[in-house]
């Protein structure tokens, strides 16, 4: 995570221990999942893999590797759907095999699959199934993405890639294939950022009502993360929208002061009476998974590993309450 996402990194320090540990595990997981499919030479057989791990993590049986062990034990424990980490490969496969997006209705859906999911992973792991946190939660996840879109359109594109809503390219006066060719900024590129990060702000303010939904340990770091997400469009903003020859970033001060300022707001008690916006359609299907506790069953175990359990069980009630004479 610190090497990643140095933003993740900042605001899961301010993250109680109980839900720190478990977010690492899921960004391990997704880093790596992420990595295998957009980085391997065949998306469909990476895909293939992943999920063949996923039914390992879910019957209990993990793969011996870390991430896979460290996700089965958050996914048993604190009951995550099969449904949300199914979607999150999804949308990296639709990265590896170059979908295009027409609408914005299209890049939001891209963005529920990897971004949204994350947020109502994220909101089970500290605790809460509201389905308005949920909904709060998966605004967040695809505000970080189009943020991140925004900013990223110049090195995207130098990868063959264009995530902007081909919509608005047009209604620019921007051919995309064109552009995707030549890619260079002007004043209908900055026309199509802005409206991009326009509708960023909204769903980032959608996401502020949901965070009082939050156990109040969580809420500083879930701050934070909003805070800084949504000043990379102010950066971009300042450096006149051209994400096309620079990419913006913020500075560790400015971080440190919107990490200030978030965890200063966590002590002010929440403010009533907020209006619940309904679930973006596109992320409804998240919400609806999320929020149904259904347990999952428990992981199968060997014999020897039954008896091992039993063994333990019977060395810490001695240490607890003192071996007999």
């Amino acid at each position: 995570m610190r090497s990643g996402s140095k933003t993740f990194f900042a605001a899961s320090l301010l993250l109680p221990a109980r839900v720190r540990g478990p977010a690492r595990a899921l960004y391990a997981f997704c880093r790596v999942a992420d990595d295998l499919i957009d980085l391997g030479e065949c998306p469909g057989t990476a895909m293939r893999q992943l999920q063949e791990r996923l039914d390992a993590v879910y019957a209990g049986r993990p793969q011996a590797i870390d991430c896979d062990r460290a996700l089965a034990g958050v996914v048993h424990g604190f009951h995550i759907p099969r449904e949300l980490l199914d979607a999150l490969l999804d949308g990296f496969l639709w990265d590896a095999t170059g979908r295009r997006y027409e609408s914005i209705e299209e890049l939001q859906a891209y963005g529920a699959r990897v971004a949204g999911t994350v947020g109502a992973m994220m909101t089970l792991v500290m605790g809460t199934r509201c389905e308005h946190a949920l909904a709060r939660a998966c605004d967040l996840g695809v505000a970080m993405q189009l943020t991140n879109i925004a900013r990223d359109v110049g090195e995207d594109a130098r990868n063959g890639r264009l995530y902007l809503p081909r919509q608005w390219l047009r209604e620019a006066g921007i051919e995309p294939q064109d552009w995707l060719a030549a890619p260079r900024f002007d004043a209908a590129m900055a026309s199509v950022i802005q409206r991009l990060l326009k509708t960023a702000d909204t769903l980032y303010e959608s996401a502020e009502h949901g965070i009082a939904a939050l156990p109040r340990d969580c809420r500083p770091a879930i701050h934070a993360a909003r805070l800084v997400y949504a000043e990379i469009g102010r950066e971009l903003e300042r450096n006149g929208l051209d994400s096309i020859a620079r990419r913006a970033v913020v500075s560790r001060q400015r971080k440190l002061a919107l990490i200030a300022r978030a965890t200063g707001a966590a002590l002010v008690p929440p403010r009533r009476g907020r209006e619940r916006h309904p679930a973006l359609p596109q992320v409804q299907f998240l919400v609806d998974a999320a929020a149904v506790h259904v347990p999952l069953p428990p992981p199968v175990r060997s014999f020897d590993e039954r008896v091992g359990w039993v063994i333990q069980l019977c060395e810490r009630q001695a240490l607890q309450h003192g071996s007999p004479r």
